[in-house]
């Protein structure tokens, strides 16, 4: 019976045994699914987190053109000028302001406004020309631009440097500055090299009148572009929303149009005393009387207007009598202006 017992004994004993071993190994098991696991949701994350790290990277946009081989020589450009089998002749050179290169023994040679292929040949003519190479090869680069940005000032949304390194359509660069704000006029000038005093060139450009002649206007490196604000027309007088009011980007607004961003009259306006009054840049002031009812129906055209006009109305017949133009004038300088 003893012997039975210690033989029962012993057979559970190597039952649990082996149970206890396959609960360790099943436990082993899963631990190791669950690190592998989390090994690759870690290596996936890190992946992740360097994409992330190398998109972060970006210092910036810069507006560069389609065809490198385009780009111009500009004075204070950097160049790597490689005169083949020829070492003494091979190195950096910076372009002076007048635009030209200076090589030994072979004087200054004019590359500005020249593509890099262009300024290559002109080397080349130079060292044959003064009998210092009989079939010389050369090959050109830029080591470094010297105007590698536009200036945006004005009538844009982030007005400042764009990183320019070639010319660009007007258009591009006003979108690298955000865009013209609802202010913006309808003329834009470009100021060719830094400094003041230096001569501008005034362009049309307008958002709503892309032509062919806009989308031809390059900006150069160096180059500054200043959108003016659009005139400012001023309806004083009674009016439901008297004010200044911002001319629209094609520069045109008329008497009418006028009278229809201020509201338009109240009840107690004398429309019959409607006048603009215009100031003249000698300082002389015109004093337009207009017909109100005669452009209500149709049967006069309104008035074109002037950046600075002034549209009146008076509020009876007494203060249309005895309210002069300098008066409205004075009125005007103090006006605020309307956000539309």
């Amino acid at each position: 019976m003893a012997t039975m017992c210690r033989a029962i004994m012993a057979k559970r004993n190597r039952r649990i045994t082996v149970n206890r071993g396959f609960l360790l190994l099943l436990v082993l098991a899963l631990t190791a699914t669950a690190g592998h696991a989390q090994t690759q949701t870690g290596l996936a994350a890190s992946t992740s987190s360097g994409k992330a790290n190398i998109t972060g990277q970006s210092t910036g946009p810069i507006i560069i053109p389609q065809d490198l081989s385009q780009l111009l020589v500009e004075p204070g450009d950097l160049l790597n000028v490689n005169v083949y089998d020829t070492p003494e002749f091979t190195g950096s050179y910076r372009v002076d302001p007048n635009g030209d290169l200076t090589l030994p023994l072979c004087g200054k040679v004019r590359l500005r406004g020249l593509t890099l292929q262009e300024a290559a040949r002109h080397v080349e003519a130079a060292l044959k020309d003064g009998q210092i190479l009989t079939q010389p090869q050369v090959n050109i680069d830029v080591a470094q631009y010297a105007g590698q940005y536009v200036t945006v000032m004005g009538e844009v949304v982030n007005p400042g440097r764009v990183p320019l390194i070639a010319p660009t359509p007007l258009g591009d660069v006003l979108a690298e500055a955000g865009g013209e704000t609802p202010a913006a006029g309808a003329r834009v000038r470009i100021r060719h090299g830094a400094g003041e005093g230096l001569p501008e060139q005034e362009v049309p450009y307008a958002r709503s009148q892309s032509t062919a002649e806009s989308a031809s206007i390059l900006v150069r490196p160096g180059d500054a572009v200043i959108v003016p604000r659009a005139g400012i027309v001023y309806v004083l007088g009674a009016v439901n929303r008297p004010g200044g009011y911002v001319m629209q980007e094609d520069g045109k607004l008329n008497v009418a149009e006028a009278l229809a961003l201020s509201g338009g009259t109240v009840m107690q306006a004398n429309t019959g005393g409607l006048r603009v009054i215009r100031r003249n840049p000698d300082g002389t002031i015109l004093d337009f009387p207009l017909s109100y009812s005669g452009i209500a129906k149709g049967s006069q055209t309104p008035l074109a207007l002037q950046g600075e006009d002034i549209v009146y109305v008076p509020m009876s017949k007494i203060k249309a009598t005895f309210t002069n133009a300098t008066a409205i004038l004075s009125a005007a300088a103090s006006a605020a202006i309307v956000h539309q």
